[in-house]
């Protein structure tokens, strides 16, 4: 038998029968699915017989303190038993095939699967999201299912034994700056997957806050991120699952990797899967995501494949409000009391030969984020301007140039006839993404 055992930390003790006691391992990792991965089982004392049925809480200060299930359960052919070495084969609901147990020193032995793996495919250790596109709703929402767009960042998530790796989208491992995530492995146990989500944090009244995000995006420093957690929560919203059960899901169908989403009943405190709707009009989400101040839908065609790293028109983004991603190409000093601080930073979209100039914004900053944007921009001070063609005079007599590196994102009402924004309000840096991912994302 095998219990799953929240203790310390998440591992699952296999327990074989022999000589009327249940000799014992603790898996940290469960059982491995394929004979290329070896992973490591502790041996520890035998348990009595009796012990093959309990399910239940151990008080915390006991030793093994922690919720204890039953895994499955079963019974195993013996092929070779001896004081440093186990073969055996597992008959179980959930478990089975051929594995050894070996030890490698003292305590510490490791756990091998000999035979066919249960994986068709490898699991992959990095995936870019695939992106949506920029656009009116579908004509026809027959072919699409419809999403609420959620005002946070992006992260795929690798769950492997129980641990989770979270990768953003511009390929950094964030997995220490929220350590919430780690609830879905203890959810999802042994069960291997890779999630595509998003990263939100909400505010008093329910509603994603991506300023109240800013606050956990930059933390590095893990006693910092638990600190931060206890006052910033975030909440991981699934919304597309790319490997389970061993197989990659990648050329998949929606419906297909919905149904396979749907499966994992992914619910919880820090984690929740967010509502797919088909067989309804694009127009009466839309309404609902404006009404509730949501940030807008995203349509997704239901026959569509997943693209990794691709911005695909099969995904299309609605937005409620508007919102323009945008790299810093400087900033120029505040006047007043402002004097010697910063005034407005000054924006531009990538272009082949250099920045083109969207306009500044000097609002939506607190006093706080204006000092933080100084100390990130400072270091990257230039001599010459990144924008081509050269700002206004005006504008560019007062401006402080900077390397173009950093990216922060605005909302705005309307673009000018100059291809200006009108009227932005900083919303805050993207860490997430880099200058290449800036594109125009509503023109109009």
């Amino acid at each position: 038998m095998i219990q799953e055992h929240h203790a310390r930390s998440l591992h699952w003790d296999l327990r074989l029968e022999r000589d009327g006691v249940l000799v014992s391992w603790a898996l940290p990792k469960g059982l491995p699915e394929s004979p290329e991965q070896n992973h490591l089982a502790v041996h520890t004392e035998d348990h009595p017989l009796e012990y093959a049925s309990f399910e239940g809480e151990i008080p915390q200060g006991e030793y093994g303190g922690g919720q204890m299930t039953i895994w499955d359960e079963g019974h195993y052919d013996v092929e070779k038993w001896t004081d440093t070495e186990v073969k055996f084969v597992l008959h179980g609901s959930r478990a089975s095939g051929g594995f050894v147990l070996f030890q490698t020193k003292d305590r510490n032995w490791m756990i091998h699967r000999h035979g066919p793996s249960t994986r068709t495919d490898p699991m992959p250790t990095s995936l870019r999201p695939m992106l949506a596109t920029a656009g009116p709703l579908p004509g026809d929402s027959t072919p699409w299912a419809f999403e609420i767009k959620w005002d946070g960042v992006r992260a795929v998530l690798f769950v492997e034994g129980g641990r989770v790796r979270a990768q953003s989208r511009n390929d950094l491992d964030v997995s220490s700056a929220f350590p919430e995530l780690s609830d879905i492995g203890a959810f999802l146990g042994m069960t291997a997957c890779v999630l595509d989500g998003e990263i939100v944090a909400l505010g008093e009244d329910g509603r994603p806050s991506f300023a109240r995000l800013q606050h956990r995006m930059h933390v590095t420093n893990q006693r910092e991120a638990r600190r931060r957690a206890a006052s910033d929560p975030v909440t991981f919203v699934a919304f597309d699952v790319l490997y389970l059960h061993g197989r990659s899901l990648l050329s998949a169908r929606y419906d297909e990797r919905r149904a396979m989403l749907e499966s994992l009943r992914l619910s919880g405190q820090t984690f929740i899967t967010t509502d797919s709707f088909r067989d309804v009009a694009g127009q009466d989400i839309l309404a609902a995501a404006v009404q509730n101040g949501l940030e807008g839908v995203v349509a997704k065609r239901r026959d569509s494949a997943y693209r990794p790293g691709r911005r695909s028109p099969d995904w299309v983004k609605i937005k409620s409000f508007r919102t323009q991603e945008a790299v810093i190409g400087g900033w120029t000093e505040g006047r007043g009391e402002r004097t010697g601080s910063l005034g407005a930073l000054l924006l531009g979209i990538p272009e082949d030969d250099g920045l083109r100039y969207i306009g500044k914004v000097g609002t939506g900053f607190s006093e706080t984020a204006r000092r933080a944007l100084l100390d990130d921009l400072e270091p990257l001070a230039t001599g010459s301007s990144p924008f081509v063609p050269p700002l206004p005079a005006a504008e560019g007599a007062r401006a402080h140039f900077v390397r173009p590196e950093v990216v922060g994102e605005v909302e705005f009402t309307e673009w000018t006839t100059a291809g200006r924004l009108r009227h932005p309000t900083w919303r805050g840096l993207r860490p997430d993404k880099g200058p290449h991912d800036v594109v125009i994302e509503s023109p109009g």
